[in-house]
């Protein structure tokens, strides 16, 4: 019997079904222009720029009094079981304030990966934090909150991609399909680095309380530049609000900073022949950084006067004083909080030692 000759033309390999989604030329131009992109960004040094939600933080959150302000008597009592992992245990009282309840009972634990915090009120109300990190760029971040006195929950959900030179944040407040359509508060941003000092933001809004009412949506816009000692911030909101900050270091301990913001609403009379009013604050605060005590002061175009004071008088004790004055309104605030920290006792040495070394301020 003759034997077969083999075949002289080599079979191909099949190919795949969906290769036609990824070998052709319009993907292939799509890919080449990315790359040339990245390289470019690459080249040129650009650093991630923060979030849209944080394009400010420098004035809002460190040095102007918006996050530190209270009112009444405080005190906070920690103990820390462990620090890898994080486990403590804060009992928090207080009295005389209407934004904290009586008693809280607050647990917090948290790993490189995981973070876990929740808190109990003698009001009823309980309220749960979570974050996820997968990588070392996405992070998904949870809220929800329980409230009695309130008929609905909230819910919040977080997902946040930090890039090279760029950052991307996904929100959904209190989504929700039970009414047949999707319902709740959506926000997505986008941070870009343009050049080294230079980032531009857009972050958009679409909101539908129930399927029987019409979505809104709504966009804004926000730059933010970066010198070698000071930070300057804008933003162009939905419904004309406009708001600027600036932030400068004065000295290694000293900060400064200030924060404007104007929005437009329509006139008293209404109709066509209403012009519309202009309504503004501006408000101007200091940040000083002691050895054991950080000092913050404001004052804005209202006519409002406030300052707190935290003073760490031991390794595990802080008192907290702040006090605010209404010139305008002849109305005053005034607030005072203790602190006390319980660590392991090889923490308490360690900061036993620190206090020791370190010269009094």
């Amino acid at each position: 019997m003759a034997e077969v000759p083999a075949p002289l033309l080599e079979e191909k390999a099949p190919s795949s079904s969906i290769s036609f989604l990824t070998d052709n030329v319009i993907t292939s131009v799509i890919s080449d222009t990315y790359a040339s992109l990245a390289a470019k960004r690459q080249a040129m040094g650009l650093t991630n720029p923060g979030t849209v939600e944080g394009i400010d933080r420098e004035v809002k959150r460190d040095v102007l009094l918006s996050a530190h302000m209270f009112s009444g008597l405080r005190c906070d009592l920690t103990k820390i079981f462990s620090v890898n992992p994080l486990f403590r245990l804060q009992h928090g009282f207080a009295m005389g304030s209407q934004a904290l309840p009586p008693w809280q009972l607050m647990c917090i634990y948290g790993t490189n990966r995981v973070f876990m915090q929740g808190a109990y009120a003698s009001d009823g109300s309980v309220t749960a934090w979570g974050n996820l990190r997968w990588n070392d760029r996405f992070v998904t971040k949870t809220q929800t909150q329980i409230d009695p006195r309130q008929d609905q929950s909230v819910v919040q959900f977080d997902n946040e991609y930090t890039g090279d030179d760029f950052s991307l944040s996904v929100k959904a407040l209190t989504p929700s399909i039970m009414e047949g359509g999707l319902t709740g508060i959506y926000i997505g941003s986008y941070l870009q680095s343009i050049t080294p000092r230079l980032a531009l933001g857009i972050e958009g809004v679409y909101q539908r309380a129930s399927m029987g009412t019409k979505p809104e949506t709504a966009a804004s816009y926000c730059a933010r530049y970066k010198g070698d000692d000071w930070v300057a911030a804008g933003q162009v909101l939905a419904a004309g609000q406009m708001s600027a900050s600036y932030w400068r270091r004065l000295t290694e301990k000293v900060e400064a900073g200030v924060d404007c913001s104007l929005q437009f609403s329509p006139g008293m009379g209404g109709g066509m022949m209403g012009m519309p009013r202009k309504e503004g604050t501006t408000t101007l605060g200091v940040k000083y950084n002691f050895q054991a005590s950080v000092y913050r002061a404001q004052v804005d175009s209202a006519g409002k006067l406030g300052v707190v004071l935290e003073r760490r008088v031991a390794p595990p004790v802080t008192l907290t004083f702040a006090a605010e004055i209404d010139q305008v309104k002849s109305t005053h605030k005034l607030g005072v909080a203790v602190s006390i920290d319980g660590a392991p006792e090889e923490l308490e040495e360690v900061a036993q030692r620190t206090e020791q070394v370190s010269p009094p301020y």
